[in-house]
């Protein structure tokens, strides 16, 4: 390839003022070829869209937005976000939280691991030699988080050591041949199905250490439903239709 790929870094946001424009901040700080953000904002009562509108035409990269008029989970904003980003000709999509917990200095080695294996997706793992949870993180929170990694793999087979990361970039030929908009999980169970979809394809997914941080702005989007899916759809996908 000629000029440097296009990687569209999607980022979803519910009420993220404080922390957005930080994030793009320490994007462009990146000084990483072909770099775009796009946000995608669930009509945030706070002015997050606003806010993004603003990076749009301020920001040293280029932001897009995406306004969506309903707040409907996590899983339904990647989609929307990551089709937008391969109908706009994004060739490596980079899925992570507007909260500042994944470190964007990860970006540019998970984008060299894309470049010089056969991976069709990198993680961003918690749980590979050097990678490491939040130090503020509570045993019992590091406990489900564990707990968590050791059902999804056991029920679905992954053989990934971060089933339920959130922090990945993706080839958009492995976007496209899992069919990412047919995606209908939410939350962490989203996750794990896109880990399912590229594993049944039989293509492989590669990991590479992060330290993960516990959001500093705002509050955690974590709900009783969507630990009740997450809980659900690892046997919905091991019993269900193909």
């Amino acid at each position: 390839m000629s000029s440097a790929p296009k990687i569209t870094v999607v980022v979803p946001t519910y009420n993220e003022r404080d922390n957005l424009p930080k994030l793009v901040s320490l994007l462009a700080g990146l000084d990483l070829p072909g770099l775009h953000v796009l946000v995608v904002d669930d009509n945030s009562p706070d002015g997050t869209g606003e806010i993004a509108e603003k990076l749009g035409v301020e920001a040293p990269i280029p932001v897009g937005v995406l306004h969506r008029t309903v707040k409907d989970g996590l899983g339904r904003a990647y989609v929307a976000g990551m089709t937008r980003a391969l109908d706009e000709g994004a060739d490596v999509v980079v899925q992570m939280d507007a909260d500042l917990s994944h470190p964007v200095t990860a970006i540019p080695v998970m984008i060299e691991k894309l470049a010089t294996t056969d991976a069709a997706v990198i993680l961003g793992s918690r749980y590979v030699a050097g990678g490491a949870t939040a130090s503020e993180w509570p045993w019992h929170r590091k406990a489900l988080s564990a707990w968590a990694n050791f059902y999804v793999n056991t029920i679905l087979q992954l053989h990934v050591k971060d089933a339920t990361a959130g922090f990945k970039a993706w080839r958009a030929e492995t976007l496209r041949a899992i069919d990412v908009a047919s995606v209908q999980s939410n939350g962490y169970a989203f996750q794990v199905e896109m880990n399912y979809r590229v594993v049944s394809g039989g293509m492989r997914i590669a990991e590479v250490p992060i330290r993960f941080e516990e959001r500093v702005e705002g509050a955690s989007k974590m709900s009783l439903g969507v630990q009740l899916e997450s809980a659900m759809v690892p046997w919905k996908l091991r019993f269900g239709k193909k």
